[in-house]
């Protein structure tokens, strides 16, 4: 099978197209002109460059193509509002179109349980109301819902929803920030919001790759949304304690309320913004996100895919601290 893979460059894209190939795969990176494809190279992939927001250019890559991975995307939770909708909605209608064009129907839709959001009644299932709280996440349940929309005119698609995804190679992202800052005993890492007990899931990049590759060999995922993620939720007291005693530290033991978190978060979150710096920990909305539940069910993913995740919390961040003490980063 041929299988055109976008966002190849990317923290999933780099470890799927890796995955892929390995499996015998014939796979086909899709770049950017931008984009650092060194590690494409040594793979010997073949690079189509091309961007969401250049239609023509989706329409030269998708050309001769069994299958389309669509994981590029305008990924950041505190971005431009019309880069989201230009990048994610548009440029996924945009992709879809050219693979249409070039008769290419199978289409896996990386989106993300941000598109959920919270949950009031964890762990959610697949069918749940979506209420996304960021623009990110709303962009890519608009971008869903026009996947969706391409099912009545042919398009055989898949549609997953990885949750925070963390692993080695994983950097500038919310799970890099939140390991690294812990690990560097960042001011925030001494403080826990509210009680602690809200619940967070995770997912290892391994295993997300293994949700995009049963998608793409099970006929039974057509026309389907699946969320990929560990097997279950964590608080975030069972969170600090795993982190603590991997990078052997104590966990954080004082309680704040949010109003009080959100007051020490301002000052630095428009620091920030005036040195033009970005990190997901230091920013009011964050408090709010701490505070909600986010916690989703797998079952369907195992029953209808055969997915079983391979890492649990602990085994995965003893692997991700070690890349990053290998590599620098703590």
């Amino acid at each position: 099978m041929k299988v055109l893979v976008t966002g190849a460059t990317g923290f999933i894209g780099g470890h799927l197209v890796e995955d892929l190939h390995n499996r015998g795969y014939s796979v086909i990176a899709m770049a950017r002109k931008t984009s650092n494809i060194s590690r494409l190279k040594e793979l010997g992939l073949e690079i189509r460059y091309a961007d969401l927001t250049d239609p023509p250019s989706l329409v030269e890559a998708t050309k001769g193509v069994d299958a389309v991975v669509h994981l590029a995307a305008y990924y950041t939770f505190h971005g431009k509002k019309e880069l989201y909708w230009k990048v994610n909605v548009e440029g996924t209608r945009s992709l879809i179109e050219a693979c249409l064009k070039n008769g290419v129907t199978r289409f896996i839709y990386c989106s993300t349980t941000e598109a959920v959001g919270p949950v009031k009644n964890p762990p959610a299932t697949e069918d749940v109301e979506p209420n996304p709280t960021y623009e990110y996440g709303r962009s890519k349940l608009a971008a869903e819902r026009i996947v969706r929309s391409y099912g009545e005119k042919g398009l055989k698609y898949t549609i997953l929803r990885p949750s925070g995804v963390y692993g080695p190679r994983n950097v500038n992202d919310v799970s890099y920030w939140f390991i690294t800052g812990f690990a560097k005993k960042a001011l925030w890492s001494y403080f826990i919001v509210g009680s602690g007990d809200t619940l967070i899931q995770f997912v290892h990049v391994k295993d997300v790759v293994q949700g995009f590759r049963l998608a793409l060999e099970k006929e039974i995922s057509i026309g389907q949304t699946y969320f990929i993620t560990e097997d279950r939720a964590y608080t975030y007291n069972e969170v600090y304690q795993i982190l603590a005693d991997i990078v052997g530290r104590e966990p954080p033991k004082i309680h704040i309320s949010p109003v009080l978190a959100k007051l020490m978060m301002f000052p630095v979150e428009v620091a920030y913004k005036v040195l033009g710096k970005e990190n997901f920990m230091w920013h009011v909305s964050t408090v709010d996100a701490v505070t909600q539940h986010r916690a989703y069910n797998i079952e369907k993913a195992k029953r209808e895919l055969g997915y079983r995740p391979r890492y649990d919390l602990r085994t995965g961040l003893r692997e991700t601290v070690e890349w990053y003490k290998q590599h620098g980063y703590i």
